[in-house]
Formats: structure tokens, C-alpha cells, sequence
């Protein structure tokens, strides 16, 4: 049942994305910036974590989840850091998922030899 969730969650997160590309006039960078900044405000307020724990993958994956993942490390790390964790929590909280896609991207432009 989790996984129906996650998909119906993310599949209307994206939806609503699309929607918003399809009826204004929002580049796709204008949607990348404003789901994540969404996301981080809705994860400063205190409303994104209880929608993650609702909606698991489905809300940690898409867009508005890294601008969670961005916030909420940053609010961990406060604490024990003070104003430093303004610099290293976000980073410490998205860190190996940013690693990751820089492996794998480099990984699939060798196997389908890509030429900038």
C-alpha cells in the first residue's frame, strides 16, 4: 500500500508541476526553483514533515523534497553548530544524494558517450 501512495503522492506532485508549466509561462527552471523553495518553506514551517511521513517516497523524491532534506538538516544542525550549520547542515543532509548523481552521471555519459 506504501508503494501506491508514493506513486499517487509524486505522480501529483509532478502533475501539478506540469500543470503549472502547461498554463503559465514558467520555464522549467522557473518550476525547479519554485518546487524546491516550496519545499523548504513548507519544511521551515513545520508542514512538510508530517506530509513526508504521510506520503514516504512520494513526497522525499520529487523536487519539494529536496528543498525539505535542504531545511531540515540545517535545522538539525543548529543546535549543535550554531550559525556554522547555515554553511555545513544542508550539506551534510543532501550531501551522498548530490555524490550520487554526480557518480551516476558521469558514469551514463561514458556508456552513451556523450560529447558536450
Amino acid at each position: 500500500m506504501s508503494y501506491l501512495l508514493a506513486f499517487l503522492v509524486g505522480g501529483a506532485l509532478c502533475l501539478l508541476a506540469q500543470l503549472v508549466m502547461d498554463l503559465t509561462k514558467a520555464t522549467a527552471a522557473e518550476i525547479l526553483v519554485g518546487s524546491v523553495m516550496l519545499g523548504a518553506i513548507a519544511a521551515g514551517f513545520g508542514l512538510y514533515e508530517p506530509f513526508a511521513k504521510f506520503a514516504g517516497a512520494g513526497a522525499t523524491v520529487p523536487l519539494p523534497g529536496f528543498g525539505f532534506s535542504l531545511v531540515s538538516g540545517l535545522i538539525k544542525e543548529m543546535p549543535k553548530e550554531g550559525w556554522v550549520a547555515l554553511f555545513s547542515g544542508a550539506f551534510k543532509a543532501t550531501g551522498a544524494g548530490i555524490k550520487a548523481a554526480l557518480i551516476f552521471g558521469i558514469i551514463a555519459s561514458y556508456v552513451t558517450r556523450a560529447r558536450a
